[in-house]
Parts: structure tokens; sequence; C-alpha cells
């Protein structure tokens, strides 16, 4: 079985000695390369074609999660792994966005380092253990978010109208002679409004529509 090719790329050389003393020891990987910044490391992984980059996403230049973007762009094969002092989840949600496979903090122990490069190899995606119950709690509200604006989508033109006067104030009555229709073709239509923005009333009908930006405050029609 052939040996993992890693490529290594962090601007500290202390630490990269001491990952590439993990990958080749501990690990029994090979270190095809070293890259010292985000254009390196995005050259080297075109020129090399590793299984696996260990990337640091503080360095000059191009950061990480640039150089990540870069390199995934190119080379569908070769996985990204993260490795960071930052336990912050907008740096996971960037990288992961960008395509990293893997997210590790740089205070993680050798083997888990060494299980989430063959991991990774295995086309396998690997977080930080801290960090994976809130990075799905996000994409879970992402998902939501994206499902609510699907529905804003469905909004018929007609429901759209009648949203627009319970932004501007106006009650059932005055949007029906509005818009030449029945008190009770508009309580209906409110009823499909409220089921399709996932809420109980016009005040927060009329709140999300603006939020949302389905109506503007400044409407003149």
């Amino acid at each position: 079985m052939s040996k993992i090719r890693v490529l290594l790329a962090d601007d500290h050389r202390l630490f990269r000695e001491g990952l590439r003393q993990i990958c080749e020891v501990l690990g029994d990987f090979i270190v095809v390369g070293e890259a010292t910044h985000g254009q390196e490391a995005v050259a080297l992984a075109v020129q090399l074609e590793p299984d696996v980059i260990l990337m640091d996403i503080r360095m000059p230049g191009l950061d990480g999660v640039q150089a990540t973007q870069q390199i995934s762009e190119r080379l569908h094969s070769t996985g990204v792994i993260i490795l960071t002092m930052y336990r912050q989840e907008n740096y996971v949600f960037e990288a992961i966005k960008a395509g990293a496979r893997g997210y590790l903090l740089k205070d993680t122990d050798s083997r888990t380092l060494i299980e989430t490069v063959c991991a990774v190899q295995r086309g396998e995606a690997m977080l930080d253990p801290g960090m994976a119950a809130r990075v799905l709690a996000e994409f879970r509200r992402i998902s939501q978010v994206a499902a609510g604006m699907d529905e804003v989508a469905k909004l018929t033109d007609g429901e759209t109208d009648v949203l627009r006067m319970v932004v501007e104030g106006a009650d059932n009555k005055a949007i029906a002679a509005r818009l030449s229709l029945s008190e009770n073709t508009v309580a209906n239509r409110l009823r499909e409004i409220y089921q399709k923005l996932h809420v109980n009333n016009r005040t927060q009908a009329a709140l999300t529509a603006v939020r949302r930006g389905i109506v503007s405050l400044d409407a003149d029609t």
C-alpha cells in the first residue's frame, strides 16, 4: 500500500519541523513539500498533487482559507486540513466553505492528527471534536434560513401585494378595497402568507417581509 503524500503549509519553521516528524516517523507518511505562505502552498499543491495538505489558517499573503479555496478548485482529489490556534466558529465555517475537509486546533495530539490525515485521504471529513457540535448547529441554522428563503420565493404575486399592504399598515378591509378583492380572499391569502413565512400574525409577517427584503419600508405602492 502506497504511503500518504503530505504537503505542509505554515510560516513557522519550527512548527513545520514538528509536523514533518509526526508525519514521517509516527504516521509513516511522505512529506513531499513545505510551503511558507499561501501562494507557495497553491503552487506546490498544483505541482506535487499531494494526497493531503496540512494548512495553517494564518499565513503571509494568501491566508489558509484563500489558498484552500484555490487548491480545492484545481485539485479535487487533494484534501486540505486546516490547522489553527483559533476555535472561533467563523474560521471553521469559512474554511469548510472554501473546501477544507478537516479542521484541527494546533494543540491537538499527534494521534488525532494522524487519524485525521488518514480519514481525509479516504475522502472523509474530520473536525476538532470540540467544534463539531457547534458547526453542525450552525449549518442546521443556515439550512433553516435557506428553507425559509425558498418559501419566500414561493409567494405568489397576489400574496406579495397583500403582504406589501400589511407592511403599510392596511387592514383587511382596506386591502380588499385597494386590490379589488373580497375580504375573504384577503384573509385566505394572509393564512397562506403566515404558513409560508412561518409566522403567526400580521405583525410578524410585516417584520419578516422587511427583514428579508421582500417588501421595502419606503414602498409607495
